[in-house]
């Protein structure tokens, strides 16, 4: 059975003091829970101290937002793989709807970026979408395809073990519309389809594949109970501690 994986991606929010009661209330809310692999992903400038925080307990695991493709060198405003690796970061966010559309982020680059962090054994977590426009004209199969092959071209099926995968709709992402129980298992079970293609079933059946796009608290227990969901990036609702646990707590009951 796939270990239900549940990533807060709090984007650009928190400052240091925020994100220190943050995990605080949260550490409290969360307890004990082992039955899902937890991530928190905090902007650049919170790392260091979430990371002493969390070094306290065996829980919850930290992820970064996003990260470069180089290892060091000329490249102003940029956070290398080892720099997050030295900070104790497990997993990091690459190829996130808003890197794409607003930074101008290409599967290409997202593949470059996959391989350095595998290099440097950070595990990423990719995301891929389609935007409404490219739903409503039904090319979200067409899309996704394209988006997988592109993000892990090349990968080894060695690789693929390191990787989740994080399917969330654009249409979805912060507008408070979420994509039916159906609509995205849908989505999943052709996403592991295509995994399949790129590497073999049984490596397929492995990969977890997160949900993104609106989750909060009401309608965790529906989207995980689909058999191809393994868990969610939450964005928005995991800027609340209680809230992020409830997530929590939701997914877990159904391990």
């Amino acid at each position: 059975m796939r270990k239900k994986i549940i990533a807060a991606n709090w984007k650009m929010n928190m400052t240091v003091g925020e994100a220190t009661s943050y995990i605080e209330t949260f550490l409290r809310e969360i307890g004990d829970e082992k039955r899902v692999e937890i991530v928190i992903a905090p902007p650049f400038t919170a790392i260091p101290k979430v990371s002493e925080l969390l070094s306290k307990v065996h829980t919850v695991n930290l992820s970064a937002q996003n990260m470069s493709a180089e290892k060091s060198g000329a490249f102003t405003g940029e956070i290398s793989a080892s720099m997050l690796r030295e900070l104790f970061v497990r997993h990091v966010i690459l190829g996130h709807s808003e890197r794409r559309s607003l930074y101008g982020e290409t599967d290409g680059i997202v593949n470059k970026k996959t391989k350095a962090a595998l290099e440097a054994n950070l595990k990423p977590i990719v995301c891929i979408g389609e935007t409404l426009v490219e739903r409503d004209a039904g090319k979200v199969e067409e899309v996704l395809d394209t988006q997988l092959k592109g993000s892990l071209a090349g990968l080894s099926a060695e690789d693929l073990h390191e990787i989740v995968i994080a399917y969330e709709p654009v249409w979805a992402i912060g507008t408070g519309r979420t994509a039916t129980p159906d609509q995205a298992q849908e989505a999943h079970a052709f996403t592991r389809k295509v995994l399949a293609e790129i590497s073999s079933q049984a490596v397929a059946d492995k990969i977890r594949i997160q949900y993104g796009g609106s989750v909060k608290p009401e309608n965790t227990k529906a989207l995980m109970s689909q058999p191809d969901i393994d868990g969610a990036l939450v964005g928005g609702a995991s800027l609340d501690p209680r809230a992020f646990s409830e997530i929590v707590k939701f997914s877990a009951e159904l391990s």
